[in-house]
């Protein structure tokens, strides 16, 4: 498989689980938090990512560890995010720090605010647990960012002296 797929692969994945939680919010009627809003986006951005990386020229191996670099960076991002939020819901009730005022209320009167408000509609309940499959919602996006993180390196490193 070259370089190139490996990042369509990681795009496909990133707008398949983007999707999903716009299926989750307007369909299941998960209603998402700041921090649940924050992953969404990193993962819209992961799928941003990837794709520029896929159309950008990969034939040399400081490409393709640009590229790496680049969908890492923004992985790890999400990731970080995805594990605070696991850690606020373990903590008691009494405990959990507040996710601030939703994205919505935050950005009212931002430009072109209709356009995007979909995206960023949601609570500031971050302590609530929100499961799907009997899985928190957090877990599900640790385990996003994790493969793709674990699938874009483990390529650079099996494949990385190949051109493609």
């Amino acid at each position: 498989m070259s370089f190139r797929k490996a990042l369509w692969s990681v795009f496909f994945l990133a707008v398949l689980c983007a999707g999903f939680s716009f299926f989750a919010q307007y369909v299941l009627g998960k209603n998402p938090c700041v921090l649940c809003i924050s992953q969404r986006l990193a993962v819209m951005l992961t799928a941003v990512v990837a794709l520029i990386c896929a159309l950008l020229p990969n034939r040399k191996l400081i490409g393709r560890l640009f590229s790496t670099l680049l969908v890492s960076v923004v992985a790890i991002g999400g990731l970080g995010i995805a594990i605070y939020q696991i850690y606020i819901q373990q903590l008691p009730i009494m405990d959990q720090p507040s996710c601030g005022a939703p994205w919505t209320f935050r950005l009212r009167d931002a430009p072109l605010f209709n356009w995007y408000e979909p995206i960023i509609r949601g609570t500031g309940n971050c302590g609530e647990v929100q499961t799907f499959m009997y899985v928190s919602l957090p877990i599900w996006s640790v385990l996003f960012f994790s493969a793709v993180l674990i699938w874009i390196w483990a390529w650079l490193v099996r494949n990385g002296r190949r051109v493609g």
